[in-house]
């Protein structure tokens, strides 16, 4: 009679257990994921991003075109194109929405995207989440944005060159720019915005203003503008000769000399967390937005003797990586 008992009792456990995936998500229905990037689909750094993002999901059991699926479109760097973009992957009734950054993710909001929003590097979190801990809305993800960290490639560069005095702060906008000035009141050095902004940018109209302020070197800022114009932004570095500290690894595997910051392909992975929890039933007002705390200092020598810049011993001592 126990045993009889026990078996209905578990049974039962178990039809409320399916009940309750089935709610959560429809049988046979395969979860579909629209992606939103800023970039072109051609950049091989996009490729690496998203295997690590498949990657991610692959080890949480999802195999795309099995039991999830993925569209994806491009904005090939126009910002412009991305609220239009964002409409189009909401008609096709996806469960919710990727994107790179956080360009792509307010393009998304203007465009009343009312599903979960996740972003894999949100940048300037204003006017997208309450707070790191509750977000509060239909947006949460990963963050590399710390007001200290424009400071310490400031001050990075400033020990390789330490006899210059004006630097240049490269930017599509004004975000950044308070940070920028404290940090450089700080080192007692002229601190320069340079804005460059689309649709169409003038980057060599930037460097003549550069060159023509005597400017000694300059730092500039991760944008998906910036991003997509990488190789020619680098190519008149080196043609100036200016001395340039960056923001991602990927400017200084690329043939920039320094940069400073978090690595930009492993939350590729690890978005696929947030991926799965939602999936789950949890809402994206109540998943703290993760904070990437890991930062690498990158040196590239090579960049450094087409310039004609030698790096101290005791910053190069501090690299994290040294590309001879």
């Amino acid at each position: 009679m126990k045993k009889k008992i026990f078996y209905i009792v578990l049974g039962a456990l178990l039809l409320a257990r399916s009940v309750c995936v089935e709610a959560q998500q429809p049988a046979g229905k395969v979860p579909r994921i629209g992606f939103l990037h800023t970039g072109s689909a051609s950049d091989p750094l996009n490729k690496l991003r998203l295997d690590a993002f498949r990657q991610g999901l692959g080890d949480l059991g999802y195999v795309e075109e099995k039991n999830i699926s993925i569209e994806h479109r491009y904005a090939e760097g126009s910002s412009e194109r991305l609220p239009e973009l964002a409409n189009e992957l909401t008609r096709l009734k996806i469960d919710f929405l990727v994107t790179a950054n956080a360009t792509a993710a307010r393009a998304a909001k203007k465009s009343n995207v009312n599903i979960p929003i996740i972003v894999v590097n949100i940048g300037d979190l204003s006017g997208l989440v309450a707070s790191l801990a509750r977000p509060g809305g239909n947006v949460t993800g990963l963050t590399h944005y710390s007001r200290e960290l424009i400071g310490k490639r400031l001050e990075l560069l400033k020990e390789v060159v330490s006899k210059v005095s004006r630097f240049a702060f490269l930017n599509d906008s004004v975000v950044m720019l308070k940070d920028a000035q404290v940090a450089a009141k700080a080192l007692a050095v002229q601190f320069q915005l340079v804005e460059v902004r689309a649709p169409n940018p003038d980057f060599e109209g930037a460097f003549r203003f550069m060159v023509k302020e005597r400017i000694g070197a300059l730092v500039t800022e991760a944008t998906p503008l910036f991003g997509f114009h990488r190789k020619r932004i680098l190519e008149l570095v080196g043609q100036n000769r200016i001395p340039a500290m960056h923001s991602e690894q990927e400017w200084a595997n690329a043939g920039g000399l320094m940069s400073y910051g978090a690595n930009r392909i492993d939350p590729y992975r690890r978005v696929a967390v947030y991926v799965d929890k939602i999936l789950k039933g949890a809402k994206p007002a109540d998943l703290p937005v993760e904070q990437l705390t890991k930062l690498d200092f990158i040196i590239n020598l090579k960049a450094a003797k087409q310039i004609g810049l030698t790096i101290p011993p005791n910053v190069l001592a501090r690299a994290d990586k040294v590309i001879r």
